[in-house]
């Protein structure tokens, strides 16, 4: 994902609501969507081209149509940009996990049969069968790694509750387009795949930021201070975190 931010509005403690945008008329891919965290107006677009105007929730609809209005170049561009990624897309003989610290080697035996994965050595991965179609392999890569995240997550996460007195019931592991994170009030955390592609340090941030949300299932100061307690520098690797879409493949997400 690439995206800006610029100065604007401050927020108010309000509920996610949608706030109408005329351009969505045309552009059906364009949403707006209102969150309380939200200090400024920014713009984000995402790998696929879908484009998402984030407001403070007192933004007028108005202002929000001036705000894309201005930027509307920028954002054209940066749509073409992930349409020109998403064609020159090609099987990749290696994936980069820099949150586990592992290059993953891919190798492709193109053969008549059902598209399949084998795992023969560490770090190494075969996809054999029709795998030259986009689509076969890149879900089956999708799928390996999703496994892979929840074994490898697992035990960092149990790690870090333990050091830092937290409890959570279950991980959850999945692949989404717009969230690094959540936990439930069950207990249930759960982690985008796309994390194994962070830096060890902002995959611990994002495992703290949701035990922290075992105890307030808000973000309120308190929460706030918790984390900040545990990770001094959170706002620097929440920024990080934000901006880290852009470190994700293109093909994560073709379905």
């Amino acid at each position: 994902m690439v995206g800006i931010e610029l100065r604007h509005l401050t927020p108010s403690q309000h509920t996610h609501q949608q706030l109408p945008l005329l351009v969505e008329q045309t552009e059906p891919r364009w949403q707006v969507r209102v969150s309380p965290r939200a200090r400024r107006l920014s713009i984000r677009v995402y790998p696929a081209g879908r484009v998402e105007v984030v407001a403070p929730p007192r933004a007028s609809a108005g202002m929000v149509q001036q705000f894309v209005s201005k930027h509307r170049d920028w954002i054209e561009a940066r749509v073409s940009e992930c349409a020109a990624q998403q064609r020159l897309m090609t099987p990749p003989s290696e994936v980069p996990l820099l949150a586990i610290g592992q290059m993953v080697q891919v190798t492709y035996r193109h053969e008549a049969g059902q598209p399949r994965l084998r795992h023969p050595a560490p770090q190494q991965v075969l996809l054999r069968g029709t795998v030259a179609e986009t689509r076969n392999w890149s879900r089956l890569l999708t799928a390996w790694l999703v496994g892979l995240a929840h074994h490898e997550f697992e035990s960092r996460l149990r790690q870090l509750a333990t050091a830092h007195g937290f409890e959570f019931d279950r991980l959850q592991i999945r692949r989404q387009r717009t969230r690094w994170g959540s936990c439930s009030s069950s207990g249930t955390i759960s982690l985008n795949m796309c994390a194994l592609f962070l830096r060890p340090a902002v995959l611990r941030y994002l495992m703290i930021h949701e035990l922290c949300h075992t105890r307030h299932m808000n973000h309120s100061a308190r929460f706030w201070n918790l984390v900040q307690a545990i990770e001094p520098d959170y706002r620097a690797l929440d920024k990080e975190l934000t901006q880290a879409w852009r470190q994700v493949p293109a093909w994560i997400f073709v379905r």
